[in-house]
């Protein structure tokens, strides 16, 4: 998807990436998509139904639900797991796509780290385990700038 694009090219774009796998651009996949056009960031489920909700009441929370794992499912939509079994969601452009993430444990602040801060560490954990770290849907936990200054 590309970044630079108006809101409505983004539907259509959508609409195209939905219809070229036989599916189609519901009103709750129409919905989830313009709350997260309209509201850029990382946004809870549960914030992403109310505000649905508010713009299209005839939406049930279920079809919310179901929209975000379908936009999610063709890359539309990344989502990361957050501290203490949250969720949250974003859109997936190009710039965004390979970020990581980091959430403070004072505030709650969730921060978009660059996709590669992990590499070297990802790659020495292979080389002494052989396991593979895939960090892209978890967020990882610290304290932001904001709050490690007030703590001072």
């Amino acid at each position: 998807m590309n970044a630079r694009l108006r809101p409505q090219e983004v539907v259509d774009e959508v609409t195209a990436l939905l219809r070229s796998r036989g599916e189609r651009m519901t009103t709750p996949r129409l919905a989830v998509l313009r709350v997260l056009l309209e509201r850029p960031g990382h946004l809870s489920a549960e914030q992403i139904v109310t505000a649905v909700a508010e713009a299209e009441p005839a939406v049930h929370r279920a079809s919310v639900y179901r929209a975000l794992e379908m936009l999610t499912q063709i890359d539309v939509v990344a989502h990361v797991h957050l501290g203490h079994g949250g969720t949250a969601y974003h859109l997936a452009t190009p710039h965004q796509s390979a970020h990581l993430h980091a959430q403070c444990d004072d505030c709650g602040r969730v921060i978009d780290l660059p996709g590669d801060a992990l590499e070297q560490a990802s790659a020495d954990i292979g080389r002494r385990t052989g396991f593979q770290l895939d960090p892209r849907h978890v967020a990882l936990s610290g304290r932001c700038a904001e709050c490690a200054a007030s703590a001072g």
